[in-house]
């Protein structure tokens, strides 16, 4: 399990539109903001990436980089790109099982025939500029997670009161 305020797991990734996405490469202000979704298959996942679609310009205000992350290849994840209408999110795609084992990620098997084979279940990761965890949400299922209001007002809360990690013993 990755504590707060220890390093977290190295991530690369290829995105949509080219290129490769490395965490190692970041350089926020304050913190990058790693959405880990289950896929194209997931009908609240399309909700839930649409809304912090629209938020990452505001993020981006608060000194934060975003990605969203899915074990979904290439085809897929350019399907979720063009067909949910996202313009401004960063999407990467291919990680590994192993690599969402590593981020604490829970993996599922597929239920329905539009389920790919397994895929991770939700996570939202804010890491800090030196690459230790902050805070970690992860879901075993699509529901219940954080809003990305919530997460911007928690920031900037972390910002004007300088609040330290929790969580870290």
């Amino acid at each position: 399990m990755i504590k707060p305020t220890k390093p977290v797991p190295a991530l690369e990734v290829p995105t949509v539109g080219g290129g490769t996405w490395k965490l190692a490469d970041q350089k926020p202000e304050t913190f990058t903001l790693i959405e880990f979704y289950r896929g194209y298959h997931c009908p609240r996942c399309k909700v839930h990436l649409l809304d912090l679609d629209h938020k990452v310009a505001r993020f981006k205000e608060r000194g934060c980089e975003v990605i969203a992350i899915s074990m979904d290849n290439a085809e897929r994840a350019q399907k979720s790109k063009n067909e949910w209408g996202i313009s401004s999110l960063t999407l990467g795609y291919g990680l590994t099982e192993n690599k969402a084992r590593e981020w604490g990620l829970y993996i599922s098997k597929p239920i329905q025939s539009k389920e790919p084979g397994n895929f991770s279940e939700p996570g939202m990761f804010l890491v800090k500029p030196d690459g230790t965890l902050y805070s970690a949400v992860i879901n075993s299922t699509p529901f219940h997670r954080q809003h990305f209001a919530d997460v911007m007002e928690a920031i900037d809360m972390i910002r004007a009161r300088d609040y330290p990690p929790r969580g870290d013993v």
